[in-house]
């Protein structure tokens, strides 16, 4: 079942438009009535990836702002490292041996 639900959200996430180009282009080929079906097939990834464009977090924000929340979360990486390296040189945490 996990299987089956990764493989819809892959196919969910999935903007390529390229094999939609190659059918359309097949269907010319042809002279196939299908070119329309096609078509549409094409405006409809489309419409969707602008929808999953517009709903992404952070896209209503400016390129300044989102640099500067950027350097604030690198800064807040550097001070929990530090910290983490203090604590460890501390030698509070004795693990004891298995035997």
């Amino acid at each position: 079942m996990a299987v089956a639900q990764l493989k819809a959200e892959k196919e969910s996430d999935d903007c390529s438009l390229l094999p939609l180009v190659h059918d359309i282009i097949k269907c010319m080929d042809k002279d196939s009535q299908d070119i329309h079906q096609e078509l549409a097939k094409l405006k409809a990834k489309i419409q969707e990836a602008r929808e999953q464009i517009s709903n992404m977090p952070g896209i209503d924000c400016s390129p300044l702002d989102q640099q500067q929340q950027l350097a604030t979360l690198r800064e807040q990486v550097r001070t929990k490292n530090q910290l983490l390296q203090k604590y460890k040189s501390l030698c509070m945490f004795d693990v004891p041996k298995a035997s």
